[in-house]
């Protein structure tokens, strides 16, 4: 991996805007609005690990979107891609294009990986006033624990 380091739990969340699978514009401050945002990184889109977790978090999408938190993924694919994946997969939730300048947000996060040019799986649960409350970052191949996130989202929101 190169680029930044991964933010520290207690410091001020880099600030972003990207678009989201339909070309819309989508800044962190906006995902927050209030609530907390949980931002998910990952390498591609239609891999088979991204698609398992990505599937579970859209099972408990009730629990990781509403007034309390907003779920996002991000990741170096275009957005075309990206869109042709909800679609496919049938997502309820943003999936932001990190594409140009290619992996600049990854990088401020310290999971670009610049050798493959992708995001590894890095999570970030962002609180309302935008700081880093919780992080977690995976190597690449090892698949989130979703439950580990949910229990993230639920400490930070009760």
């Amino acid at each position: 991996m190169t680029g930044g380091a991964v933010p520290a739990v207690g410091a001020v969340a880099p600030e972003f805007t990207l678009p989201d699978q339909y070309g819309q514009p989508t800044a962190l401050a906006d995902l927050r609005d209030g609530r907390a945002a949980l931002l998910v990184f990952y390498p591609f889109a239609f891999s088979r690990i991204c698609t398992s977790e990505l599937a579970a978090v859209q099972r408990e999408l009730d629990r990781f979107q509403g007034d309390r938190v907003r779920t996002v993924g991000v990741s170096c694919d275009a957005v075309y891609s990206l869109k042709a994946w909800a679609q496919e997969q049938g997502y309820d939730f943003p999936l932001l294009s990190d594409f140009w300048p290619h992996g600049e947000v990854a990088q401020a996060y310290g999971v670009l990986d610049e050798a493959t040019g992708m995001a590894v799986r890095g999570t970030f649960l962002i609180d309302a006033h935008g700081t880093v409350r919780w992080s977690l970052v995976n190597p690449p191949g090892e698949e989130r624990d979703v439950a580990v996130l949910l229990e993230a989202v639920d400490a930070l929101t009760t």
